[in-house]
């Protein structure tokens, strides 16, 4: 059971009491409160939620059925255009006491829950009606005020939105202590409220659409019952979205267990994958790829050393020179990653990659010796990615060198072993973003720096590192042994 801090329980026993102080009025002697909508609207949400909440349901339909809140917004929104703001939030306290929580303790988390979606119907609602959204939706034969019937939609929505965002962010807050604001000189440390409203914002648009259209059926002639048909094209395509994300959960496990199986055999390159997933999105993301490709072009970095489980282990943890023979029996490490993974068809173009990743462009790689435009897009991102992590990390047999030293090997071996373009935009993603490196050996050795880009690196700020050999020469033992293990 997870333990909820003092002040994130403070922060709910106000979100409660506020709650609370919203939806009193509609309680209260002479509210004229319209109980037939509330408890219909309420029934309407509290129904969405309930199929979640069963489990037998669950398994019937593959573990697929939406589960949170979010889905059914557009119930909330649309009690927010046609209730006063005290009934518009008594709508969410059913369905959100009921949802079903993944987290112990439940109660204080349901009770969370249910104050937020509360003060947030309720704030809506107050901004929707103080821009006449109950004469701009019509009434029976008298049309809605079209397009300004828009105004007080969308007002409530960004306050929906907004009024979630700020309780959410004050949990932060609480909770776990985020700041409030970014720290002088930036970094990388994530302010209580960073991403929260731009991820809510299109989502929420979405259902507010939703939540006009069955408020103006609701107003029409034909009734609730009208409105009712809004529900199902919305819950089937949460259902769709769910069942993307059940498998998208099971494509990261994969990886996952993939990854780990890798760094367990191999213990000098713990880590190493998913620096140079890291980094071949970064290069990717600078060749301007598409969103759906960067995903691919991860999974090719994180997964490009998957064929050293089927080479022997102890040829991976050999402390001295590899031999000829050793050398050839790495060397086919390509060929087993691509023979595991054939078969896996979410990875796409990555599966190239990983058979390609060590071929050059003077056509003096391995397993194929292709050449230039010969080898595949993704198989030289990753050839970038995976020589300058294995440059910059430190391992129990060689120390890290500095950032500007690797840049400039790559860039010395630019157009006979790495695609130029490449190493440029990896350049220009580490002037903007810099590199975290990171110990990847079970020995111990000095702690890990934090690299800033290499325009602004102090002089002094990196570790002193002998002459970089070039890749693939194998002029040394740390360099043998770093292309063997890569």
């Amino acid at each position: 059971m997870m333990v909820i801090p003092r002040a994130a329980r403070v922060h709910v026993g106000c979100a409660a009491l506020g709650a609370a102080a919203c939806v009193l009025p509609a309680l209260g002697p002479g509210a004229r409160t319209p109980w037939s909508a509330v408890a219909l609207l309420a029934v309407l949400y509290a129904g969405c939620e309930l199929p979640a909440r069963c489990r037998l349901l669950g398994r019937a339909l593959g573990g697929a059925v939406p589960t949170g809140s979010g889905p059914f917004f557009p119930v909330l929104l649309a009690a927010a255009l046609l209730l006063p703001p005290s009934a518009a939030a008594l709508t969410a306290l059913p369905g959100a006491l009921l949802a079903r929580v993944e987290q112990r303790p439940a109660g204080p988390r349901r009770v969370w829950r249910a104050s937020r979606l509360a003060l947030a119907v309720g704030a809506a609602a107050l901004v929707a009606r103080l821009l006449g959204a109950d004469a701009a939706l019509g009434r029976g034969t008298h049309a809605p005020e079209f397009p300004y019937a828009l105004v007080p939609a969308g007002a409530s929505v960004l306050t929906f939105c907004l009024v979630l965002t700020v309780l959410d962010g004050a949990m932060r807050v609480a909770a776990t202590g985020a700041p409030l604001v970014a720290p002088r000189g930036g970094g990388a440390t994530r302010t209580a409220w960073q991403g929260l409203y731009g991820r809510a914002l299109a989502p929420h648009a979405v259902h507010g659409l939703a939540g006009l259209m069955m408020a103006v059926l609701w107003r029409s002639t034909y009734g609730p019952v009208a409105a009712l048909f809004v529900l199902l094209p919305m819950y089937l395509s949460c259902w769709v979205f769910a069942q993307y994300h059940r498998e998208r959960a099971a494509h990261q496990a994969t990886i996952r267990a993939l990854v780990q199986a890798v760094d367990i055999k191999d213990r000098y390159t713990r880590g190493h994958s998913e620096r140079v997933g890291r980094a071949s999105v970064l290069i990717a993301r600078e060749l301007g790829m598409a969103e759906e490709r960067l995903e691919v072009v991860r999974f090719a970095g994180i997964l490009h050393d998957v064929g050293k489980l089927g080479v022997p282990t102890r040829v991976l943890r050999k402390d001295g020179p590899l031999t000829p023979e050793e050398r050839r029996v790495i060397e086919l490490h390509p060929e087993y990653g691509h023979e595991m993974v054939r078969g896996i068809g979410f990875l796409g173009e990555a599966r190239a990659a990983i058979l390609h990743h060590h071929e050059r462009m003077d056509g003096s790689g391995y397993p194929y010796g292709l050449r230039g435009g010969q080898i595949p897009e993704f198989a030289r991102v990753v050839a970038v990615a995976d020589a300058f992590d294995a440059m910059t990390s430190t391992r129990s047999y060689s120390r890290a060198r500095p950032v500007e030293t690797a840049m400039a090997e790559l860039e010395r071996c630019a157009g006979s072993q790495f695609d130029p373009r490449m190493v440029h935009a990896l350049t220009r993603a580490l002037d903007r973003h810099g590199w975290q490196t990171a110990v990847t050996a079970d020995e111990t050795v000095p702690p890990a720096e934090s690299v800033p880009p290499p325009k602004s690196a102090a002089p002094g700020g990196t570790r002193a590192a002998g002459p970089v050999p070039r890749p693939g020469s194998g002029g040394s033992e740390a360099l043998a042994r770093r292309q063997g293990r890569r």
